[in-house]
Parts: structure tokens; sequence; C-alpha cells
């Protein structure tokens, strides 16, 4: 996993910046009632798609929360006394404290999402929402050239399944209310990138150096291949 506290600097730049803010924020939004007041960004990162959150929809009271110091303090930056630093399996909130709670790419991180799903659930007003990523690995695979050559490898288990979330959600009384997509700006892999990916083990379950090999043969071994679409469910507490 990456040092979060060092990437905090450069993470923007390399994950597709004011694009895919606006646009991931764009989806998250999609999926929360409009009498939302209150919304937890958890894992809030540099506060990139906290901040168009918070400016997309003004009369929405938006926190960031972020178990790094280097990315809370970026995201201090964005929304100045909005961002707290905490993790996101022990948030130190009370029970219905939020109308909605959202996580873009975070449960794809984890070994196991389910304290993150519960916390969330701890956390939501009857009738809120969790709003999150899922199937991000999947998301990735676009019928490209790469996919091609690595769809023997890849990795099967995935936190963030949606099947998987969804069996967690209802642990919690949560039960599916919505699914959003959004385009993942400067996400396009490249051959080259991927064979790293399978050389270091990370993504692809097997393959091994002859698999990372012909991958970099590929075609334009440096051009991004398709830019993915990432999926949001949103799963809705019950109560009013």
């Amino acid at each position: 996993m990456l040092d979060y506290d060092k990437e905090a600097d450069r993470y923007d730049a390399t994950r597709g910046g004011e694009p895919r803010a606006v646009a991931a924020a764009a989806a998250v939004l999609a999926l929360v009632p409009d009498a939302a007041r209150d919304l937890l960004d958890l894992a809030c990162g540099t506060g990139i798609v906290t901040s168009r959150l918070a400016a997309a929809r003004p009369g929405l009271r938006v926190t960031g929360a972020d178990a790094a110091h280097g990315m809370a303090r970026r995201a201090a930056e964005r929304l100045p006394g909005a961002v707290v630093r905490a993790d996101a399996r022990r948030l130190p909130f009370p029970d219905r404290s939020f109308d909605a709670v959202c996580a873009v790419w975070l449960l794809h991180l984890l070994d196991d999402a389910r304290p993150v799903v519960a916390e969330a659930a701890r956390v939501l007003r009857p009738g809120g929402v969790f709003v999150t990523t899922v199937d991000k690995a999947a998301s990735h695979h676009v019928g490209s050239d790469i996919d091609a050559l690595t769809a023997h490898c890849r990795a099967e288990h995935a936190e963030d399944g949606s099947e998987r979330l969804t069996r967690y959600a209802a642990e919690h009384g949560l039960v599916p209310s919505g699914t959003a997509l959004f385009r993942g700006h400067g996400q396009g892999r490249t051959p080259r990138r991927v064979a790293q990916y399978i050389r270091s083990g990370d993504l692809y379950a097997a393959g091994g150096p002859t698999l990372a090999e012909r991958v970099e043969t590929l075609p334009g071994p440096d051009v991004p291949r398709r830019e993915p679409d990432f999926t949001l469910r949103a799963y809705r507490a019950p109560g009013a």
C-alpha cells in the first residue's frame, strides 16, 4: 500500500486532478438525497473531491476524514475547520451524526471492509445513505489489448466487490438504493505500468516476468488505453 503521507503532495496530479474530482463529486451527489444536511467523506485524501461536494451543494455541511496526516493537512487547506484526522474503522462521531457518508476509492485498499461499512452504518441517521465506489479493479478492464493478455491472472478477491459489499451492508440493515458512474480522467493504464503491477504482484495473482515482458512489447507501451468508468453504489439505512 502507498505511503499516503508521502503521496499527499503529488496525489492529485497522478489521479486525474480536477476533472476526475468534478466527475466523482457529481456522481456522489446524484445518489445523495436533496434533503441531506450533513455528509461525511471517508478517506477524503487531499480533499479535492470533498471540496467539490461542498461547492456543488452549498446547503450541505461536508466533513472530511482521513487517517494520513499529510492527506488531512492538504484537505484542511481546502476546507478549513471541516477536516478531521480519523481512521474510517473507528470514527470519532456519535451515532446518527450524518445524513450521508461517502467513500471514494477506499474499500478496495482494505483486507476487510466490514469495519468501515459498520461505522458508516452507525453514524448514519435513519434513512441516510452510504455511497461508495465498488469493483475498482474490474473497472480498469476496458477490453484493451492489455486486458486480453492479462485476463487469466487477475486477482479474484476484491473487498470492494459489489456483491460482497451488499452482503456487508445488509448485516447493518442497509439496502441498495442506486448506482452512478463517473469517468476516471487520467486513469487509463499503459502496458508499461501494468507490467510493473505484474512484477510487484499488485492486482494480478500470477504471470511473472514472462507475462510482464509480453505486456511491455504491446504497441504504444506508454500510451494510456481507454479511461475506465468507475461505479458508485448507494445503500440506504432503515428509517424515515
